[in-house]
């Protein structure tokens, strides 16, 4: 009989990888470093995740066992692909290396320990939609008519009590910084959090964001846990550390206490991601935290051209709150990253498109091209000129632009002034309104359809007459909404009669449905400029439908039907990368954000900026237009971002865009 050993010590048993042949010298430091505290600045491109699964490899081999390793990433994905490397490598089973991101390994610890902060080992996650549903229950329990008034919808709620948990700060801190316009209602967002928070021990239950919240709590609380812990694991490996929160913060110190052989991996220069409750903090801080840590930095680039990278770090300079480092290609030198100023938003969109079908002709797939962006709404023009063109895209930032529900809301409103027998837009706009359901809407509908004027119940308040459960401030918005869109109809003024519908309650409505209603605003703020182009609401109208859900024909070859261009914004493109990249709207008031500016967030948008620079590899286009039309204050002469201005101007070729 064949005897078959498997063999799950390491040391000793498996060949020697030549770390020397496989890693540069930056990375060789790094991998081959002795023990203690470890600060890895991996910059853009530089091999970061080579050099945290060669780190597991180099540790395995000097006998440091699988299960006292912990690998700690942001997604399922990063997790899978370096504990693969590793198992390629090492040809072990890689599943008794801890490993995983933070959410996994909080679960595994509270299946564990549950008990010990009351909840039974079999406990139940909740998804975020069943964490909505759960809010929506406790809403109910606490006798919140949210039909009598308007009220936080449940994943509005769910984000504040999640920021809440993850930067460790209390309810009201939370409020006031992701949703002050709800402080008139701070005590019952106080109470829900806390009836969610024992509605969810009750039935026992976890959200995704408990898993950290009881993890933290058990090391926190549990002297006997925190010490089990921190011995049993003798390295501890943090990926993206930029991108922690601090909870997680915190988490991690906790385990890594006693051994202290806590080696965390980021970029300072992509730390992007604060709205989330990201800790800028916890990666600057590092050294001061750990005065015995030694930091490294990985600044050889496989990426890019040294064009591009000579334009990134220069940029990146401008910051003064960072670890400084100079980001070198092994790459040949390529051509120039290209500034372009266009004369508006459409010789923008125009010269993007031209330019993206003369490079695939050059040789460069439209799947090798990203369109960037700051705001989502910045893709507007871009997807109906794609749309014009037979240009294929894919959308990495959301819907395309008029699929999505707020545009698709506000243009209800004026479909139904168009053909006042349009069934699907009257429901919707009537849904939009407090006590309005399916059934409601449809007795409302056959009413006014039945009216030799469907409009005039609305108008002379006689709507409130025939259904009394409607609320009087609906009957009150709707009386004056359908008064002022009638006279600019007449007008045909299509940007007034968006203008109206925010302004008679869908602001309101935006607020209380949606966490990003900011960036949903801006996107109907850039639909109402774009209409003023059109004379009659039937053009606009017309244009509207045949642009919504309409996709690119193929226009390359059959054996690359599924190249299409991606259009994203620069934070869904972080980690990626294509050989050429086109970052349009680079002027000031757009990029860097105004808002982000009020709030300080200047360092941050650079970063922004560098991220979106550092994903090309062969060429760059930064593009703005020159003149926009804003229905407010009319024409607006635009300057070029600061990002831009305060490049040298040997970091890139100006072209001047002309018309024939």
């Amino acid at each position: 009989m064949k005897r078959y050993v498997i063999y799950r010590d390491v040391a000793g048993r498996v060949p020697r990888i030549r770390y020397e042949e496989e890693l540069n010298e930056e990375q060789l430091a790094v991998v081959t470093c002795s023990n203690g505290p470890i600060l890895v600045i991996a910059g853009a491109g530089s091999g970061k995740t080579r050099v945290v699964t060669h780190r597991v490899a180099w540790l395995l081999e000097q006998g440091v066992s699988p299960n006292s390793i912990l690998l700690l990433t942001f997604t399922n994905k990063a997790a899978r692909e370096m504990l693969h490397r590793v198992e390629h490598l090492m040809k072990i089973d890689t599943r008794y290396i801890w490993g995983g991101t933070f959410h996994h390994i909080g679960n595994i610890i509270l299946r564990r320990h549950g008990d010990l902060v009351g909840f039974k080992k079999s406990f139940t996650i909740l998804d975020n939609e069943d964490a909505k549903d759960l809010i929506d229950v406790v809403i109910k329990d606490a006798k919140i008519d949210k039909k009598a008034r308007r009220f936080p919808r449940s994943g509005i709620l769910k984000e504040i009590f999640s920021y809440a948990v993850n930067t460790m700060e209390d309810i009201e801190t939370s409020v006031n910084e992701r949703a002050p316009f709800f402080c008139d209602i701070l005590d019952e967002i106080a109470l829900l959090n806390r009836l969610y928070r024992e509605k969810k021990q009750a039935i026992h239950a976890v959200d995704f964001d408990d898993l950290l919240y009881y993890w933290h709590k058990l090391l926190a609380e549990h002297e006997d846990l925190r010490k089990l812990y921190a011995a049993t694991f003798s390295h501890i490996l943090v990926d993206e550390y930029q991108d922690t929160n601090r909870i997680q913060g915190e988490i991690v110190d906790f385990m890594g206490f006693i051994n202290r052989n806590v080696m965390v991996v980021g970029d300072d220069a992509q730390s992007i991601y604060s709205f989330r409750g990201a800790n800028f903090r916890n990666i600057l801080e590092f050294p001061d935290k750990y005065p015995d840590s030694r930091v490294f930095k990985l600044e050889t680039n496989y990426r890019s051209t040294p064009e591009i990278l000579d334009l990134a770090n220069y940029s990146i300079t401008q910051n003064a709150r960072q670890f400084t480092k100079v980001l070198h290609s092994i790459k040949k030198s390529g051509t120039a990253p290209v500034v372009a100023p266009a004369r508006d938003v459409v010789q923008q969109a125009e010269f993007v498109a031209q330019r993206i079908l003369e490079l695939r002709d050059d040789g460069i797939p439209l799947d090798d091209t990203a369109v960037l962006y700051r705001a989502h709404y910045h893709s507007m023009e871009l997807q109906m000129e794609f749309t014009r063109r037979d240009i294929p895209f894919e959308i990495r930032s959301g819907l395309r632009f008029f699929e999505q529900a707020h545009i698709k809301d506000v243009v209800a409103f004026l479909r139904v002034m168009a053909n006042p027998s349009d069934e699907v837009s009257w429901k919707r706009a009537l849904k939009l309104f407090p006590r309005i359901g399916n059934r409601t809407a449809e007795n409302i509908y056959e009413f006014i359809q039945a009216c030799s004027d469907p409009f005039d119940p609305f108008v002379s308040k006689k709507i409130g007459e025939k259904f009394t459960k409607i609320h009087r401030e609906s009957i009150e918005t709707w009386s004056r909404l359908f008064r002022d869109l009638a006279s600019m109809q007449e007008r045909e003024a299509p940007a007034d009669m968006i203008s109206a519908v925010l302004n008679n309650g869908y602001i309101e409505y935006l607020k209380y449905n949606y966490p990003n209603h900011e960036m949903r605003l801006e996107d109907i703020s850039q639909l109402m400029n774009f209409s003023t182009q059109y004379q009659s609401l039937e053009t606009f109208l017309s244009e509207l439908s045949l642009m919504s859900g309409v996709s690119g024909e193929e226009i390359v070859a059959a054996d690359r039907e599924d190249e299409k261009v991606i259009l994203s914004t620069i934070h869904q493109a972080k980690g990626l990368e294509w050989k050429a990249v086109f970052l349009v709207w680079c002027a000031e008031g757009r990029f860097p954000n105004p808002k982000a500016l009020e709030e300080g967030g200047l360092e941050e948008e650079r970063r922004l900026f560098y991220v979106a620079t550092t994903r090309a590899m062969d060429e760059l286009y930064l593009c703005y237009p020159l003149l926009v039309f804003d229905k407010q204050v009319g024409h607006i002469i635009l300057k070029p971002s600061r990002f831009i201005s305060e490049l040298r101007g040997t970091d890139y070729e100006e072209w001047q865009i002309s018309d024939l």
